[in-house]
């Protein structure tokens, strides 16, 4: 057990403690994938204590658990003796579907309801609900479990075919890997894009997949072959995407002219400047659209357009259907603000 497992966390302090719950049966990607991401955000050294994360494996007793796979992991602490936490991870996994497994992780949830962010990976959702503390709200699982999770939890909307759901200071996400999307989503909202981009070129896994976990989420594909130069500027241009990244403002964030810059972009993504930031534009807004957060000319003005027509007219033609009725399809449910927007075809 680590000595530092049973110290709170500073409260003047940048670094996050990261608690995430073992159990036997527990999907070992769930909590691995989890584990790993921050491991890297705080600096991928592990000779050196992390000034950002610090992460705790929290088991339900002091013995080893076995993953459904069979991959055995020793936690650091217990339920118990468990210290405060920064966020608190619940992963999936059958074994959470047993009821005295179940039961015992949602009272310590109840217990941890004052923790500024919990979070559940794929069926860790299981875990949560049935603690209560996401009666009226929005989440997500697996798309396998999405329909059974709904039937259980009456009180939970259920997104079943989103990546991942912010509805206050909860935070659900789907499959294994989106997990992954989700902690990286944690590492941008604490930390940044910049930091968010580098792990994962590190994790070689896309920054963001915006929208559903269907046919519709399109990651940035080029990321991954951007030098460090672009990677920069890539992290500033989604820090502030209304912004007005004309070229010659993009060309002196990495220190090249502008006929430099665009042919040393085009090489590396294939594409020009100003399809770049539309794509990176409307893929934030389908995000939001997704995370159900209202106001499409409030969306369009926040992600860099220049006008409602504008947006309307780039996310027509980018995904085949207005921004309204993306929203129509993918949002669990309708508002008067959702009908009003349909209505007006924005």
């Amino acid at each position: 057990m680590r000595k530092s497992a049973s110290r709170p966390p500073a409260r003047h302090s940048a670094l996050r403690h990261i608690g995430i719950l073992g159990f036997d049966g527990v999907a070992a990607l769930d909590l691995a994938g989890v584990l790993d991401t921050f491991y890297i955000a705080g600096g991928n050294d592990w000779r050196v204590r992390s000034t950002r994360y610090e992460t705790v494996v929290v088991g339900l007793s002091t013995r080893p658990f076995r993953a459904e796979s069979g991959l055995r992991f020793v936690p650091d602490t217990t339920l118990k003796d468990a210290p405060s936490f920064d966020t608190i991870v619940v992963p999936g996994g059958p074994g959470l579907r047993e009821e005295k497994t179940n039961r015992t992780v949602a009272a310590w949830l109840r217990e941890r309801s004052s923790t500024r962010r919990i979070v559940s990976v794929c069926t860790g959702l299981y875990g949560l609900a049935a603690s209560g503390l996401l009666d009226g709200r929005r989440a997500t699982t697996h798309w396998f479990h999405a329909a059974d999770a709904a039937r259980r939890f009456p009180k939970v909307t259920v997104a079943a075919d989103a990546i991942f759901v912010k509805d206050g200071r909860f935070y659900t996400s789907a499959g294994m890997t989106a997990g992954i999307d989700l902690s990286l989503a944690l590492v941008e909202e604490d930390f940044g894009p910049h930091l968010a981009l580098s792990t994962a070129r590190q994790l070689v896994v896309y920054m963001k997949r915006a929208g559903g976990q269907l046919q519709y989420s399109e990651p940035l594909k080029f990321q991954t072959r951007a030098g460090d130069r672009f990677a920069e500027l890539v992290a500033a241009m989604l820090s502030d995407l209304s912004r007005d990244w004309k070229v010659e403002v993009m060309a002196a964030k990495v220190g090249l002219s502008s006929r430099q810059f665009a042919r040393h972009f085009k090489t590396v993504f294939g594409t020009t400047p100003a399809s770049y930031l539309e794509m990176l534009r409307l893929d934030e807004a389908r995000t939001r659209i997704a995370g159900g957060e209202r106001g499409l000319s409030r969306i369009a003005h926040a992600t860099g357009f220049a006008s409602d027509d504008v947006f309307r007219r780039a996310f027509e033609r980018r995904f085949g259907v207005s921004p309204s009725h993306w929203r129509g399809r993918f949002v669990s449910t309708p508002t008067k603000e959702t009908a009003h927007e349909m209505s007006s075809s924005l």
